[in-house]
């Protein structure tokens, strides 16, 4: 079980990927946007997505480093690059992961001023941070490293799996004004978790004189968190079908429950001027079933293998010398495993906007602050942040919104954030009728080798939607 459990934590490790949507922010043409920004401007009257295909998002992204810097063929010798790799990573980088799927979507007008919306999304999301002094110790050892301690509170991960239940409404309050609300119902389908640990590992001059040097593990406190994992992982469960009959049961609220609300607001001080914001998924998981806790807790000193050996068998056929060390290495050292219930906390985003709308259609009238016959081109700033285990991830992204005809919608963005100083991202949105269609992507610079990119983000979705001016 342990092995298992370590193994899980390593792949989490090298997964990399965040959340942040500016394509899709404030592109008031999808109905996604609503999933942004529920005080969102609302141009249509009716909308359906096709079931798992009205929304696939998918973001990856290493604030440090890309897979480039380590696979590039410079002649430099793998080994090396990865060990200067983990020199010029810092315990603040770190990796996530932040995939979406919509299973449905949908929404109506009531009247002139309010609109409902549903439905249901899988999300899955990770993040790690670098934990630079294990690495160390992992690649050097610690024979270059005496009198130095390395601390267990690198260690930091975060990784949850879990299906959303929503419904939202958007008012119009006035012609300057619409607010939005979102309640969401979390059903958690598997959860890891190690934040604030602490403790420190270091070999040091002997101070006993019984050997050159000693290990001193000090204050270790380490604490894994797990839900919905013990069971698919326990030794004697073996039936793949079974496994699949429990996820399912957990997708549709048969996994630890929990409450969130996304909120926001659309502000229009004058015709051309927009400004948005939103904050989302203020809320958390309580996590009550299948729930295991790891527990590191304690502090030794050894000073390892003496010089003299002790006879390693004696006259039972037993090697009590050994045997001896570990018992003395577990009574100090503890490793419990814990069931008590424990709540974990949506990673909370804040969106906020400003947009300046210009080039109306030839003649034609413009209820611009309802958003029908909106005007043909747009520019802004977004920002966006993230709340993350050990610091707010940042984001500042500058855009421009282009009608093309009737049936082409284009944005494009230029981003600046952790992963990327040069990241330039398109969004199309394409309508026929009732039928739309939309793709979006980032890092289109490094589209020629996509290697080279830390971060990488991809949209797609189909829609149907009805507005009764059309």
């Amino acid at each position: 079980m342990r092995l298992k459990i370590t193994y899980i934590a390593l792949l989490l490790s090298v997964l990399a990927i965040g959340q942040n949507k500016e394509l899709l922010y404030d592109f008031n043409d999808l109905p996604q946007t609503l999933n942004q920004n529920p005080g969102a401007l609302v141009s249509f009257d009716k909308h359906f997505g096709i079931p798992l295909l009205s929304q696939f998002h998918l973001n990856v992204g290493s604030s440090g480093i890309s897979a480039y810097d380590i696979f590039k063929d410079d002649g430099v010798n793998i080994n090396t690059k990865i060990r200067n790799a983990i020199f010029s990573l810092s315990k603040r980088d770190y990796f996530t992961l932040n995939q979406q799927l919509e299973v449905i979507n949908g929404g109506w007008r009531k009247n002139e001023t309010t609109y409902f919306s549903y439905g249901i999304y899988e999300e899955a999301d990770i993040i790690a941070y670098f934990p630079k002094d294990l690495a160390i110790l992992l690649w050097d050892g610690n024979a270059d490293y005496i009198g130095q301690s390395f601390s267990l509170g690198d260690v930091s991960f975060k990784g949850e799996v879990l299906s959303v239940f929503h419904f939202g409404i958007n008012k119009q309050v006035s012609k300057k004004l619409t607010i939005g609300a979102r309640a969401k119902l979390y059903s958690s389908i598997a959860n890891v978790n190690s934040t604030n640990n602490s403790g420190t590992f270091t070999t040091r001059p002997s101070t006993t004189g019984d050997n050159v040097y000693e290990h001193v593990f000090q204050f270790l406190d380490g604490k894994a968190q797990t839900s919905g994992i013990a069971s698919l992982l326990a030794d004697d469960n073996s039936d793949i079908k079974e496994d699949i009959k429990t996820l399912r049961k957990r997708v549709f609220l048969g996994g630890n429950l929990g409450l969130g609300v996304d909120v926001g607001f659309t502000y229009q001080p004058k015709e051309q001027h927009v400004i948005t914001g939103s904050l989302l998924d203020l809320g958390a998981v309580f996590h009550t079933k299948d729930v295991e806790t790891y527990h590191l807790n304690g502090s030794y000193t050894t000073e390892g293998v003496e010089l003299v050996f002790p006879p390693l068998i004696n006259a039972e056929g037993t090697t009590p010398y050994w045997q001896n060390l570990e018992d003395e290495f577990d009574e100090n050292i503890k490793i419990d495993t814990l069931k008590g219930n424990y709540v974990t906390w949506r990673s909370t985003k804040f969106n906020a906007s400003y947009r300046y709308n210009f080039g109306k259609e030839n003649g034609e009238d413009c209820d611009c602050y309802a958003g029908k016959k909106p005007y043909q081109n747009a520019v802004g700033l977004q920002l966006f942040s993230i709340f993350r285990p050990r610091q707010p991830q940042f984001a500042a992204t500058a855009f421009y919104y282009r009608r093309l005809f009737d049936f082409l919608r284009l944005k494009l963005t230029y981003t600046v954030d952790d992963f990327s100083y040069h990241n330039i991202g398109l969004g199309a949105s394409f309508h026929i009728g009732s039928f739309n269609m939309y793709f979006m992507g980032n890092n289109l610079s490094e589209l020629q080798n996509i290697s080279r990119a830390q971060s990488v983000s991809l949209q797609f979705g189909i829609n149907l939607i009805f507005d009764s001016d059309e």
